[in-house]
């Protein structure tokens, strides 16, 4: 009887977050996009050794730590104008890696918050971003755009030091 009512439960489990995905179908492929790029930019962020985070491409542009410290930044920013709030940023003196690891976990977990609770409805809601007006899921696929452009970036930093970025990695 137990395992009866386990798998009862399951199910309608399941059956409601199909049902939530169907109803929210823009807010649902909003949040997988994100979801995607935050594994894939941990996994970067973990990849690079403790040393390389000081490496630059070129002397004009940010350090690999920089780079995922602005990820992090802009991510609280964005998030936090979708939430209604006022957030600063999280990498401010932030250089070894632990420490922006640590920051660029603090800003997922923030934007989750924000990305999980979002419905369709609450997502065509205007915010203003940049001096212009747009949707709360239009300014949280701006976020996962900035994620997918900085980790293409990020790439050329780990292929130059010899290490396979995860999305190119071998899967089982």
């Amino acid at each position: 009887m137990y395992r009866l009512w386990t798998v009862t439960f399951l199910a309608a489990c399941f059956g409601v977050a199909a049902l939530n995905a169907q109803d929210n179908p823009f807010s649902a492929d909003t949040k997988q996009s994100y979801t995607g790029i935050k594994n894939t930019l941990m996994k970067a962020a973990d990849k690079m050794p403790e040393a390389n985070y000081s490496f630059k491409t070129v002397p004009e542009v940010r350090t690999y730590g920089e780079m995922i410290g602005h990820i992090a930044d802009i991510q609280i920013m964005l998030c936090s104008l979708v939430k209604g709030e006022q957030k600063g940023a999280v990498s401010t003196g932030k250089t070894s890696k632990a420490d922006l690891i640590a920051a660029l976990k603090e800003s997922f977990d923030y934007c989750d918050g924000v990305y999980n609770p979002m419905t369709d409805a609450i997502g065509a809601q205007k915010v203003k971003m940049f001096g212009r007006e747009l949707t709360k899921l239009g300014v949280l696929n701006f976020n996962t755009m900035h994620d997918n452009e900085m980790y293409g970036t990020v790439v050329a930093y780990l292929r130059i030091k010899g290490i396979v970025p995860p999305s190119s990695e071998r899967r089982p």
